[in-house]
C-alpha cells in the first residue's frame, strides 16, 4: 500500500517481473547472443577507396580505370597522371625523347599534384583511381612517392597483358601517347619485375574492359581484407 507522503512505487515491468528484474523460467539456459554477420569480403563498391592502377603503356589503365570510377555506385574520381602531365603545354618532357632530369622533375611535379587531388576528393567523400606506368626497379617513379602523397590506405593493383597486345595498341595512338615499339617493349619487360612482389596482377589479354574492371573490383576487395606488403 503506498504511504501518504513517500513518492509513488515504479510501475511493474512489461515483462511481468517485479523490482525491474526479468523473470526467467526455472533452469532456462540463458541463450548468447547471435554475432553480427560479416561478409566475407568488405562491400567494395560502396567503400571509399584510393586505387593505384600500375602498368605498361597500352595496358589500357586510364580506359579500365574511368570505366571502373563510372559505374561505381559511390562519387568516384579518375586521375591519369599522364593527362596530369600534358597541362604543361610549352617546354613539355616528351616522354619519346626520353628520361632525364627534366622529365623526371615534371614526373614528379604531376605526382604532386595528383596526390593532391586524391587527398583532396577522399577528404570531401569521393573515391579516386589513379592511373600510372610504376617501375618496380626505378626508386624515382616507384610506388613509396604515390604512398607518401595519397596516403598509407592507398591500394596498388598492377594491370599486365602480354606483349603483343601492348604492341598493337601502341600502334592505335597518336601524338605523345605513341611510343617506339622498342620503347614499348623495354616498359614492359620490366613492368614483368611485379611478379613476386605481393601485389595483385591482371593480366587482361583476353578480357574486355567491363571485365577487366569486374577483377579490379574483386581485386580492390581482397586487398581491403587483406592488404598487401609493400
Amino acid at each position: 500500500m503506498h504511504q501518504p507522503g513517500m513518492p509513488p512505487p515504479p510501475p511493474a515491468p512489461l515483462d511481468g517481473g517485479t523490482g525491474g528484474q526479468i523473470q526467467l523460467p526455472p533452469g532456462a539456459v540463458v541463450p548468447t547472443p547471435a554475432p553480427a554477420a560479416v561478409p566475407a569480403h568488405p562491400d567494395v563498391a560502396h567503400t571509399g577507396v584510393a586505387v593505384l592502377l600500375i602498368g605498361p603503356a597500352g595496358a589500357g589503365k586510364t580506359t579500365v580505370a574511368r570505366y571502373w570510377a563510372e559505374r561505381r555506385p559511390v562519387p568516384t574520381a579518375s586521375i591519369s597522371l599522364d593527362d596530369v602531365r600534358e597541362w604543361v603545354r610549352a617546354g613539355f618532357a616528351d616522354p619519346r625523347a626520353g628520361w632525364d632530369d627534366r622529365s623526371e622533375a615534371q614526373y614528379r611535379l604531376a605526382r604532386r599534384t595528383c596526390g593532391f587531388a586524391a587527398r583532396n576528393y577522399l577528404a570531401n567523400g569521393i573515391s579516386c583511381i589513379l592511373d600510372d606506368a610504376v617501375f618496380p626497379d626505378r626508386p624515382a617513379v616507384g610506388l613509396g612517392g604515390w604512398k607518401r602523397h595519397v596516403g598509407p590506405g592507398l591500394i596498388p593493383v598492377v594491370l599486365l597483358p602480354g606483349l603483343d597486345v601492348v604492341l598493337e595498341r601502341n600502334a592505335a595512338r597518336t601524338g605523345t601517347r605513341r611510343l617506339s615499339d622498342e620503347e614499348v617493349a623495354t616498359i614492359h619487360g620490366r613492368m614483368a619485375g611485379w611478379y613476386g612482389s605481393g601485389l595483385p596482377i591482371i593480366d587482361n589479354s583476353r578480357h574486355d574492359v567491363a571485365t577487366t574492371a569486374r577483377m579490379l573490383d574483386e581485386a580492390v576487395a581482397r586487398s581491403l581484407s587483406s592488404p598487401p606488403a609493400w
